[in-house]
């Protein structure tokens, strides 16, 4: 018992404190099915190791500002089977990331777009690639503020910096001139550098509206379309499914794929 004591203190000190705590269980498992000194000792190696990867994930997922975590798991590919759930398992190979590809889904809201997004930033995370997630208005608020108060380049970086940028709610609100440039600035930025995932609810045709300027909206599009995977959700909402499932709600009888059909395919893309 002293030499466990001893053992277990020593594991601490060197900061293997997993191993140090999980030392009981393992040395009894060990002694039962009279492993090898070098098994006993690789099952203790990796209960501290899995316990760091679940630390680091663990403080990546608060550095990247997601709102809730959502799974590929937890989507209902069934309830939207426009979706092409072959192209976001693709997706989720992360190879477009590699590529500094871009992701948009379109859809009319409630339709799974930031679960989907959520869900490949997780798979991002999970394989330790910095990811930061915010929505459009907190973007343009936050550097209109570093614009204002002539910092802009330094708050800028937060936003260059990750491999993943998520820009979610693109055209729930209209852009002034300088929130427009400034989202301009960034996408430009990012442009062929790193990867970004984008969800909005209006089509292309009217991002010349929602940012005030055709020309600066065409100089956006132009730039995260050039390589890029489009998204095109046609269907109900993915919050009511389960009231639409047992008939509680019925859908409105506003045609959103039609409403939707100047957006592009469900697997568009662009070089």
């Amino acid at each position: 018992m002293i030499e466990l004591e001893q053992a277990r203190h020593r594991l601490e000190e060197l900061g293997l404190g997993q191993a140090a705590q999980s030392l009981d269980a393992i040395l009894e498992a060990a002694s039962r099915s009279q492993s090898t000194y070098l098994s006993f000792l690789n099952e203790l190696l990796e209960a501290e190791l899995q316990e760091r990867q679940r630390r680091n994930v663990e403080v990546r997922m608060k550095l990247a500002h997601l709102p809730y975590r959502r799974t590929l798991q937890e989507f209902d590919f069934s309830f939207q089977p426009g979706i092409d759930e072959r192209l976001i398992r693709e997706l989720a190979g992360l190879t477009f990331i590699g590529r500094q590809e871009n992701v948009l889904f379109l859809g009319p809201p409630g339709v799974g777009k930031t679960h989907l997004a959520i869900a490949l930033a997780m798979e991002a995370i999970g394989q330790g690639l910095p990811v930061y997630f915010v929505s459009l208005a907190q973007l343009v608020n936050d550097l209109r503020k570093a614009y204002e108060e002539n910092r802009l380049d330094k708050r800028m970086r937060v936003y260059l910096r990750p491999r993943l940028l998520i820009v979610d709610e693109v055209g729930y609100l209209p852009l002034d001139p300088l929130a427009a440039n400034l989202f301009f600035q960034l996408v430009s930025a990012r442009y062929e550098k790193g990867s970004m995932i984008l969800t909005s609810n209006k089509s292309f045709g009217e991002w010349g509206e929602l940012m005030g300027d055709p020309v600066l909206a065409t100089a956006v599009l132009d730039r995260l379309l050039h390589h890029c995977h489009v998204v095109n959700i046609r269907g109900n909402s993915y919050r009511l499914k389960d009231k639409v499932k047992t008939g509680i709600y019925s859908t409105p009888g506003t045609q959103v794929g039609q409403f939707y059909s100047g957006a592009g395919g469900s697997n568009e893309f662009r070089r």
